[in-house]
């Protein structure tokens, strides 16, 4: 079954609003000619003559009259439909998101992100996950709204992605930690008890992987699932962890801080959503405050 010519409908609204083919056709900018083929068209599509001539003037059969109002309505819902979006009344918003993160995002950006999200969109609630997987099933059933993370092979292909920052990662020690003193150089790293940070207890990461390069490798005396049990430990013992600097900076305050000596290249942090959710006018708006709140200053190192 062949589909139906939907731009029929705009002409069969106005030929029954103007009752005359010739007022029709200067209507839609066609010639008379034109126009009369357009009703032969709409009356084989009906089966209905539509516009019937009675003396000098054309009256609509009583299926146009019929057809009228509903015809009407379906043009104006279309033409609703094409039209840009309102201005965005945020203050009458009244949602629920959802946000899925490394550990740190919260603590680093969450407060900002909050405040801005108060302010504008009191009806906005924030529902923060913590990322344990790069797995893009959530984002796909629409269980997770946004996340952050990554971009690699691993996140699906339709996965939008927008850069929010860079990253490196960097040594932490408690204040007064002997390294503190030094030149840390990488054996001296290396040689010093380690906090491991593994979401999925791998054995090795890109530290081991760097050190290997150099002829190297370190000794972990514990392995912890995230970098705050790891900060923890370090603030409280002479153990060092090795973190993502940008997402830390709160939790490694008054500790010490050194840049890795190893080649190891920095990251992009990214904003991640699925596509479904591109022209969602609200979830746009949050995507620019995720945006804003993480484009604050570095934490000042206190060793480079």
């Amino acid at each position: 079954m062949s589909r139906p010519d939907l731009n029929l409908l705009y002409t069969l609204n106005v030929l029954l609003a103007e009752g005359s083919v010739a007022r029709a056709a200067r209507r839609l900018h066609l010639s008379p000619s034109a126009m009369s083929r357009s009703l032969a068209r709409l009356r084989e599509a009906t089966g209905d003559p539509l516009l019937v001539r009675a003396g000098r003037t054309l009256v609509a059969s009583p299926r146009a009259l019929e057809l009228r109002d509903a015809v009407g309505q379906l043009v104006h819902d279309a033409e609703a439909a094409l039209r840009p979006a309102n201005r965005l009344d945020l203050g009458q918003i009244e949602r629920t998101f959802t946000l899925r993160a490394s550990e740190g995002f919260v603590e680093n950006f969450g407060a900002r992100l909050l405040a801005r999200v108060a302010e504008e969109a009191p009806g906005v609630r924030l529902h923060f996950l913590h990322k344990l997987d790069k797995d893009s099933g959530p984002l796909r059933d629409g269980t997770v709204d946004l996340e952050t993370g990554v971009v690699d092979k691993t996140i699906g292909p339709e996965v939008r992605a927008q850069a929010l920052f860079r990253d490196r990662y960097i040594g932490v020690v408690r204040a007064g930690h002997p390294l503190s003193q030094l030149e840390i150089t990488p054996a001296l790293y290396a040689a010093a008890g380690h906090v491991h940070v593994s979401r999925r207890d791998n054995d090795k990461g890109p530290i081991d992987d760097a050190l290997a390069t150099v002829g190297l490798k370190r000794e972990i005396a514990t392995t912890v699932g995230g970098f705050s049990a790891a900060l923890a430990l370090v603030r409280a013992s002479d153990l060092v962890a090795t973190v993502h600097e940008r997402h830390t900076g709160i939790l490694f305050a008054g500790m010490f801080s050194f840049a890795v000596p190893l080649p190891l290249a920095p990251f992009t942090v990214s904003l991640l959503w699925h596509p479904r959710l591109d022209g969602d006018s609200v979830h746009r708006w949050l995507r620019g405050c995720v945006r804003d709140a993480c484009a604050g200053q570095l934490p000042a190192m206190t060793k480079t």
